[in-house]
């Protein structure tokens, strides 16, 4: 069974970006907004999330916090996207518990390394 990885971005290229990217090996699903992601995950459980950080309404990290605080998602891995740099940005994700941070554009080897590194706490590579 595929693992299920979340991703929730107000661009719909994004989206797909991160959809044709990950789908060959995971299933994957996309929604448009934190509060639509918070209503998907009261009957569904991701083994990932990856969400943007600006978005309108309510932004990754309000929607980051949302999802620490509940108990089924409370430890689910999490990985932020921004165009945005700065160590500032960084820090409070990882303080608001995202374990990674990727920038736009990403490269999609850094994603799929970040993804693998995420689903399999155990390190994943066949050799050291």
């Amino acid at each position: 069974m595929k693992k299920k990885i979340l991703v929730v971005d107000d661009e719909m290229s994004i989206c797909l970006l991160l959809e044709n990217f990950l789908s060959q090996e995971y299933d994957v699903v996309t929604i448009n907004s934190g509060e639509d992601a918070l209503v998907w995950l009261e009957s569904n459980l991701p083994d990932l999330i990856i969400s943007d950080i600006q978005m309108p309404n309510m932004d990754g990290f309000e929607f980051l916090t949302k999802v620490r605080q509940r108990g089924f998602t409370k430890h689910t891995p999490f990985i932020m996207l921004s165009a945005r740099a700065e160590s500032k940005e960084r820090i409070k994700c990882y303080r608001l518990g995202a374990q990674d941070y990727l920038t736009k554009p990403f490269n999609p080897e850094e994603l799929e390394e970040l993804v693998k590194k995420n689903l399999s706490p155990i390190h994943f590579a066949l050799a050291w």
